[in-house]
């Protein structure tokens, strides 16, 4: 019978190469003492590689830049996973995506449900935001970003105008899941899809 050394090394040699997982993931391999201690070990031996507190991976490598960074939301999911939570790009990159602007973000800031957290990813600070659950409502999606982009350019910026922009954006069937999403909206936002259904011609 492994013990639980073994049973983590197993499992963390079965990760895609530059995929983030939590501690959590190797929890049921024994004690928290002891699956950390196997972890570190790990990182030691060069197997994982741990790119934030809590967090491994196994090192994907490139000839040109040695160990290839691991993806930032990556990276915010897996910290998430640690609480059940989860994590949605920030507004502004949400409004950049969908054409409302051209401004890149200067740091990478992602919402969560979790607490609010900040590390780094070699010299590049990463921030978690904590937000309310409402603004995080079909996060994991296209509808869910378009819903971020909604919340962040705000109630004197959505017009039926602007629904439409999203909608000409999306999927018909991610469109319709935003647009049924009313439980989760601020007034003035379900007002905006209301105008828009009486005011905007659909193709």
């Amino acid at each position: 019978m492994m013990g639980t050394t073994e049973m983590v090394r197993e499992k963390a040699q079965q990760l895609p190469l530059g995929h983030p997982v939590s501690a959590k993931t190797f929890a049921t391999y024994g004690s928290r003492a002891a699956v950390d201690q196997a972890l570190s070990r790990l990182v030691k031996d060069g197997v994982l590689s741990r790119p934030t507190r809590g967090v491994y991976l196994r090192p994907r490598t490139s000839p040109h830049i040695g160990e290839v960074p691991a993806e930032p939301m990556k990276v915010a999911e897996a910290i998430a996973a640690e609480f059940g939570g989860v994590v949605q790009i920030h507004g502004a990159e949400a409004a950049r995506r969908l054409g409302f602007s051209t401004q890149v973000p200067a740091r990478p800031i992602f919402y969560t449900s979790g607490p609010n957290r900040r590390f780094y990813l070699g010299q590049m600070e990463v921030t978690l935001k904590h937000v309310s659950a409402r603004k995080l409502a079909l996060a994991g999606s296209m509808a869910g970003v378009a819903l971020t982009a909604l919340w962040y350019l705000g109630k004197d910026n959505v017009s039926p105008e602007t629904i439409e922009r999203v909608r000409a954006r999306l999927a018909p069937e991610e469109f319709e899941a935003l647009r049924t999403a009313t439980q989760v909206m601020p007034g003035w936002m379900r007002d905006a899809f209301a105008d828009h259904e009486g005011k905007v011609p659909h193709a």
